[in-house]
């Protein structure tokens, strides 16, 4: 099996090549990738849940297809072959090794909704190969990540997009207007919120690895572990060797509009309260946490998480509220409502085509949208709504709540590059080990 430090043997302008474990691409720079018609071929990767949603949305699109489904898990590509058949009327090429994908010239755009410890590398690894990538959030599993990713895409010049799809909402758009427009006066906060009510993980034990899934190549560039019965398909997430907790999972989706709604980038300090509450289980993240990001000129951002109990008063599972000094705006995927400081509700829009919120699949008109907005980015170079550029900083924002959970006092931060000032603990968690020959390589 080819690694990741042979499968990228080299990248130089001068030969104006990216070489492939032997096989070489023309660069980045001369490639062309779409033909006289626009036509986008796609392959996913990681099409157990979250896929469905980028599957329905590419099809959605008459001049896209799926080339190829791609996944680890022999299972996993059998069921959805059929789930294929009946939702699109048409099986993709079938593929476990996403290295193989790359291979093929045909492939002109990837879309990632793997395991959260692959998201950054294979994103590198697909621009390397002179793809443009849709990558589900968050975009990286640790800071250092960040950074290759945001050099990767200018490097490479590739178009890459963040699968934080209500940067494409059209009423949360409309919402971001009008805040510029002072409609609800000075904007000072930004509050998240996500409500669940999971359940035990369990304690794993230790089995034999199942004959449908590789799991050398699901862990990539994780330090290998052996297998145990609460990981796959699922669980991965609340694990840190291959997950980044429900910050990341959901909070991502929700900081990164009250990022929008404020106007900033990276925070001046952060703290975090929070912890494991629940459950006496291999969760290896807060299932409860509230974490605040400190702004110049007063701003702040707060996210308040409740995985596994449901936060009362009741309230719809996740959302954003945005106060100014003349007014509230209230936010979800499906609408946008303003109200006066008395209250009172003065304007209301909704999504015309609703999306799920709390599910793991999470489908709906959003995807439709952000997908378009990414092939428009391929096609015509529109700019798109969630390019990583900007979409790096929302990840770079829930890294650090996580970061200042773990080093339990509050993060004082370089506001350039997103590094911790008061906290070697904390800094300890820029970067993650790596399985020998697989670290990203630009």
């Amino acid at each position: 099996m080819i690694n990741r430090r042979n499968f990228i043997k080299k990248t130089t302008t001068s030969a104006a090549a990216v070489s492939l474990g032997g096989l070489v691409f023309p660069s980045c720079s001369t490639l062309s990738i779409l033909g006289a018609n626009d036509f986008i071929n796609c392959a996913v990767i990681g099409v157990r849940s979250r896929a469905k949603a980028h599957v329905l949305a590419i099809h959605q699109d008459p001049k896209a297809r799926v080339l190829y489904s791609c996944d680890v898990d022999d299972d996993i590509l059998e069921k959805h072959n059929s789930w294929c058949l009946e939702k699109i009327g048409y099986v993709p090429k079938v593929e476990k090794d996403f290295r193989k994908v790359l291979e093929d010239k045909d492939v002109d755009a990837v879309f990632i909704a793997t395991p959260e410890h692959w998201h950054a590398p294979m994103a590198i690894m697909a621009m390397q190969a002179g793809k443009h990538v849709y990558v589900e959030k968050p975009c990286s599993h640790n800071p250092h990540e960040n950074d290759l990713l945001v050099n990767a895409c200018n490097r490479y010049g590739k178009k890459v997009q963040m699968g934080n799809q209500q940067r494409s909402a059209k009423t949360s758009m409309m919402a971001i207007k009008d805040i510029r427009n002072g409609v609800i006066g000075r904007v000072f906060k930004g509050e998240g919120y996500y409500s669940n009510n999971r359940g035990s993980i369990g304690k794993g034990k230790f089995i034999d690895v199942p004959v449908s899934l590789d799991w050398d190549l699901w862990q990539g560039p994780a330090p290998r572990e052996k297998y145990r019965d609460n990981i796959h398909p699922y669980n991965w997430h609340w694990f840190r060797s291959w997950g980044t907790g429900e910050i990341h999972n959901n909070g991502t989706h929700e900081i990164d509009i009250c990022r929008w709604a404020l106007g900033v980038d990276l925070p001046e300090t952060v703290t975090s309260y929070g912890g494991k509450f629940t459950y006496d289980d291999d969760w290896e993240f807060p299932d409860n946490q509230q974490v605040t990001y400190g702004f110049s000129d007063g701003r702040y951002i707060t996210w308040t998480s409740h995985s596994r109990g449901l936060m009362k008063p009741e309230r719809p599972g996740r959302g954003v509220t945005i106060y100014g000094s003349k007014g509230v705006i209230e936010l979800s995927r499906n609408f946008y409502k303003l109200y006066d400081l008395d209250g009172n509700m003065l304007k209301a829009e909704m999504e015309e085509n609703d999306s799920e919120t709390v599910n793991t699949q999470g489908i709906g008109g959003l995807d439709v949208d952000h997908i378009a907005n990414f092939f428009n980015g391929i096609r015509r170079d529109a700019s798109l709504n969630s390019d990583i550029r900007d979409a790096s900083i929302s990840t770079m924002i829930c890294h650090l709540g996580n970061m200042a959970q773990d080093a339990g006092h509050t993060l004082e931060i370089d506001t350039q590059t997103g590094s911790v000032l008061n906290s070697e603990k904390a800094m300890q968690s820029w970067k993650r080990e790596y399985q020998p020959g697989w670290e990203p390589i630009l």
